[in-house]
C-alpha cells in the first residue's frame, strides 16, 4: 500500500509539473506579441528587479574610472559564475564578455558600459559614492545592473535561444574609447549585429527614444600649447605676446562653423579652457587653449582645419603652437549611426513590450559615445530609456553632480535587452530549425525537481 501510494504521489506531481510548464509556455507560444510582455513581468517581479537594484546600488557605491574597473569587473564575473555564464576575461584590460545560448551562430550582442567619471558626488543618500572625487554621473552603474538583469533572464532560458547572446561589459566609454580597444581584441568575433541603451533625463519613464541612421555626433578634443616671448606688460614691443595669438586663434576657430559650413550641417567648435600667465604687469611666456569638437560629417576634415587655424594664426602673430587631438589620452569618437533595418526591428520590439505610445522619434544631438566604434564596425542600434517621473523631484542630466538613476526604468531595460535580443536570433534562424516539443523537452530536462519548481517559464 505504502508503494502505491509512493507512486501515485511521484506520478500526480510529475503531472502536475508538466501542466505548469505547459500552461506558462503557452502565454508566449499562442501569442507573439506577448513576449516581449512576458519579459517585462518578470524584469519587474522582485527576484529581478531587488537583484538589479542590489547591483546597481553596490556599483554606485563603488565607482571606478576608465581601464580601471577591477572591482566593477570582479563583481560582474561573480554575478555571472553564479548564473552559470561563460565569460572571457581580461578583454580591453578590465572587459568581460559573456556567452549564452548555442555557442553557434547567429550572434547577437548587448552593451553595457561599466565606468564613472572623476567627479564628487552632491546627492546625499545612503548608497552615495564611497570614493572621493569619483561619481557614477553617467548611469553607468544602471546600464550594468540591467544586462544583468538581462542575463539573468537570458540564461535561465537559454535552451530556447536560437543562436548565441553576446554580452559586452564594456570599459572606459568616458573620454578613453574604450569600445575600440575591445573590437581590436576580438570583442566582436562572429557577431552579426549589436545594441546598447543608456538611460536618460529627457524622456518619461516607460518610453524609449531613437532614431534610423545619424543620432549622435562625431567627437574629439584638442588642446594646444601658444608659445611666445614674455616679459613686462609696460614694454610689449620687447615681448612676442601668446595672449594676443591665443585670443586671434579662438576668434578664428568660430568661423569653421559660421563661415566654412554648410547652415543646414550641424558642426561645433567650443574653446573652454584658457591658461596662461599669473601676474598683472607680466605678459606670460605661452597661453593653453583647449576645447572640443562636434560633426555629423566631415569630423576628420574638421580637426585638420582646427590644428591648421592654431598653427597658422599663431605664426602672423610671431609665435609657434603645438596641437594635441588626443589631450591626456582622449580619443575622438565617430558619429554613431543606427542601422535602419535594426531600428525597425527596434521600434516593433518597443511598442510590442511597452505600447503604441512608448517609442519618440529623437532628433540627432551633438553628444558623443564610443558605442559609434561598435556601429561602424557592424550593423549597431543606440536607444535612450527614459526615467523622467513628473511624480518625483527631478532627475538631473548625466555629468551632473547631482545625477540619480531612477530604479523603476531597470526593468524596461532589462526587458529591452532580452526582447530585442530574442527577437533578432528568431528572425535570423534558418527557417524550420524551431521546435517547440523539443524546447519544451530541453526545459523540463533543466529543472531541478527539488528546488526549481515553478521556474520553467519559456519565453520563447
Amino acid at each position: 500500500m505504502a508503494i502505491s501510494n509512493f507512486l501515485l504521489f511521484t506520478l500526480t506531481f510529475q503531472l502536475l509539473l508538466l501542466l505548469h510548464v505547459s500552461s506558462e509556455s503557452s502565454l508566449i507560444t499562442g501569442d507573439v506579441s506577448r513576449r516581449p510582455k512576458k519579459f517585462l513581468e518578470y524584469a519587474k517581479s522582485p527576484e529581478v528587479f531587488d537583484y538589479m537594484v542590489r547591483i546597481r546600488r553596490k556599483l554606485h557605491e563603488n565607482p571606478e574610472l576608465g581601464f580601471e574597473e577591477i572591482e566593477t569587473s570582479k563583481l560582474i564575473r561573480s554575478e555571472l559564475d553564479l548564473l552559470g555564464v561563460k565569460y572571457t576575461y581580461p578583454v580591453a584590460v578590465t572587459g568581460v564578455v559573456g556567452y549564452i545560448g548555442t555557442g553557434e551562430p547567429p550572434f547577437v550582442a548587448l552593451r553595457a558600459d561599466m565606468d564613472a567619471l572623476p567627479m564628487q558626488e552632491a546627492v546625499e543618500w545612503e548608497h552615495k559614492s564611497k570614493v572621493p572625487g569619483k561619481m557614477h554621473a553617467c548611469g553607468h552603474d544602471g546600464h550594468v545592473a540591467m544586462l544583468l538583469g538581462a542575463a539573468k533572464m537570458l540564461q535561465e532560458h537559454r535552451h530556447n535561444l536560437q543562436g548565441t547572446v553576446v554580452l559586452i561589459f564594456q570599459p572606459a566609454e568616458e573620454v578613453f574609447a574604450g569600445a575600440k580597444k575591445m573590437i581590436e581584441e576580438g570583442a566582436l568575433k562572429h557577431v552579426e549585429a549589436i545594441f546598447g541603451i543608456h538611460l536618460t533625463n529627457q524622456v518619461p519613464l516607460g518610453k524609449t527614444s531613437s532614431r534610423a541612421g545619424s543620432l549622435l555626433a562625431g567627437s574629439g578634443f584638442f588642446e594646444a600649447v601658444i608659445t611666445g616671448k614674455g616679459g613686462h606688460a609696460a614694454i610689449p614691443q620687447h615681448t612676442i605676446d601668446p595672449v594676443i595669438a591665443a585670443s586671434s586663434v579662438v576668434l578664428s576657430l568660430q568661423h569653421l562653423v559660421s563661415r566654412e559650413t554648410d547652415p543646414l550641417e550641424s558642426k561645433v567648435v567650443t574653446v573652454s579652457k584658457v591658461h596662461g600667465g599669473n601676474a598683472f604687469n607680466v605678459i606670460p611666456d605661452s597661453i593653453t587653449i583647449g576645447g572640443t569638437l562636434r560633426a555629423f560629417k566631415g569630423f576628420s576634415q574638421l580637426q585638420e582645419r582646427v590644428k591648421e587655424v592654431i598653427t597658422k594664426q599663431a605664426t602672423v602673430n610671431r609665435c609657434n603652437a603645438s596641437v594635441n587631438l588626443t589631450p591626456e589620452g582622449k580619443e575622438p569618437v565617430p558619429p554613431t549611426v543606427n542601422d535602419v533595418n535594426l531600428h525597425k526591428q527596434f521600434k516593433k520590439m518597443v511598442r510590442d513590450l511597452l505600447g503604441e505610445e512608448s517609442f519618440v522619434e529623437v532628433s540627432p544631438t551633438m553628444g558623443g559615445e564610443d558605442f559609434s566604434y561598435f556601429a561602424e564596425a557592424i550593423p549597431g542600434h543606440f536607444s535612450f530609456l527614459g526615467m523622467q517621473d513628473e511624480t518625483k523631484s527631478y532627475y538631473a542630466s548625466a555629468h551632473s553632480s547631482l545625477y540619480r538613476v531612477n530604479e523603476a526604468a531597470l526593468p524596461y531595460g532589462a526587458a529591452m535587452h532580452a526582447s530585442m535580443a530574442v527577437q533578432y536570433l528568431k528572425d535570423k534562424a534558418p527557417k524550420g530549425s524551431y521546435s517547440y516539443e523539443e524546447d519544451k523537452r530541453e526545459t523540463e530536462q533543466s529543472v531541478d525537481y527539488g528546488q526549481n519548481l515553478g521556474k520553467a517559464v519559456i519565453f520563447y
